[in-house]
């Protein structure tokens, strides 16, 4: 069995993100290539977007702190500080709205 606290990686990420130029950072914390399931604990600084990009499997994100959005196509979707946002299957996108951190968990397709 592993522990991690969640709280200590956000700020150490957040703070690696307002020192990178891209304004984002991210760190793995469970799984990887050879699991199903991934979790990695991203931070990006206010302004920051990731691109609209495919879905490589079902996948969540849990905002642990600040407000992003989250689009796909026509539609957008709020989260801030607690809420838990179902990515669509469909190519999508996200931006931080102010300095944020969140756990984005996918379960890859095999």
């Amino acid at each position: 069995m592993r522990k991690l606290s969640l709280d200590a990686e956000a700020r150490s990420q957040l703070q690696r993100a307002k020192e990178a130029t891209t304004g984002r950072s991210a760190t793995t914390v469970y799984g990887g290539h050879e699991h199903t399931l991934r979790q990695t604990l991203m931070a990006l600084t206010e302004g920051t977007v990731l691109a609209e990009h495919e879905n490589p499997g079902e996948a969540t994100v849990q905002v642990l702190g600040g407000r992003v959005r989250l689009t796909s196509a026509d539609t957008s979707w709020e989260g801030r500080t607690g809420d838990f946002l179902v990515v669509p299957p469909t190519r999508h996108g996200l931006e931080a709205l102010e300095d944020s951190t969140l756990l984005l968990t996918v379960a890859k397709v095999l």
